[in-house]
């Protein structure tokens, strides 16, 4: 396992929020996209295959590269509290575990210390 499949908050990517939804949600617009023939029509629209492109890759290789790379919910305070204490997991702060995690736990009851 790579360290950077793992969230700040011990969540492996794949179980992620935004992973789980986002994801499909880019495949399906780019899958019907397709079918009703957007690639063709694209460059006749601004920034049209430069749209196509990303959808494609969206839908190919991931919208989501991991919270530490820079992906992930731009709001989430356990992200925003690691990068501002510079630590690469939560459990290794001194704070840990702290109020950020108080709503995290009642979904994720496996990870509580």
């Amino acid at each position: 396992m790579d360290v950077d499949d793992t969230c700040y908050c011990g969540l492996f990517c794949s179980d992620c929020e935004v992973k789980k939804k986002v994801e499909p949600a880019a495949r399906t617009l780019y899958e019907e996209m397709k079918k009703m023939g957007f690639e063709e029509i694209a460059p006749f629209f601004p920034d049209g295959e430069k749209f196509w492109l990303f959808l494609q890759r969206m839908s190919v290789e991931g919208v989501c590269i991991s919270c530490k790379a820079g992906s992930g919910n731009p709001t989430c305070k356990i992200r925003q509290c690691a990068k501002e204490k510079k630590v690469d997991a939560c459990a290794l702060c001194e704070s840990y575990s702290c109020e950020h995690f108080t709503d995290f736990f009642n979904t994720h009851q496996l990870l509580k210390p």
